[in-house]
């Protein structure tokens, strides 16, 4: 019977990890990116400077993030918006496109750009936590088209993009 002796020890971490499952799959704001596309693109604005931005909300959205694709369109790029101010940290695992990304606290000011590496599994991380969007570009974007720190994002029209997916 050693497979009882150890059970006690297992089965609270089990039993945890199904009951974290269970409520997620109950919660109506819970996504699947299969069933819930974010590929809708939003014209945006940081700097004077338009692009246009997919947004991601939801966890799973921003877990996924640009994770497979072979690239990304120029002028295009991808938001992560965050509800409380964090210190953002973002990896490359399985994204196979170098890239930049820039980090925003909550009234849109550009606070610094870093760049990212394809397959890189080394954590970027803002150096500020106060950050509430972050914007991942194709690298070079910001340093190409101007946009350096206390670039503004065009608010009215990233909340316009945000209501848009959270109203899907």
């Amino acid at each position: 019977m050693p497979i009882l002796r150890h059970t006690p020890k297992v089965f609270p971490a089990l039993a945890a990890a199904a009951l974290a499952l269970m409520l997620c799959a109950c919660n109506e704001k819970t996504h699947k990116i299969e069933s819930m596309p974010f590929a809708t693109h939003f014209d945006m604005e940081v700097g004077g400077k338009p692009f246009k931005a997919q947004v991601a909300v939801y966890d799973d959205e921003k877990a996924r993030g640009l994770m497979f694709r072979r690239e990304l369109e120029e002028d295009s790029g991808m938001f992560f918006i965050y509800d409380v101010p964090v210190q953002a940290s973002f990896w490359m695992k399985n994204t196979l496109i170098p890239l930049d990304i820039g980090f925003f606290d909550a009234d849109g000011t550009l606070t610094e750009v870093k760049s990212m590496y394809p397959n890189n599994l080394n954590s970027v991380r803002s150096s500020r936590s106060d950050i509430v969007y972050c914007l991942e570009m194709n690298a070079g974007w910001f340093k190409d088209n101007g946009v350096f720190p206390p670039a503004k994002l065009d608010m009215q029209k990233l909340k316009d993009a945000v209501e848009a997916r959270k109203a899907k």
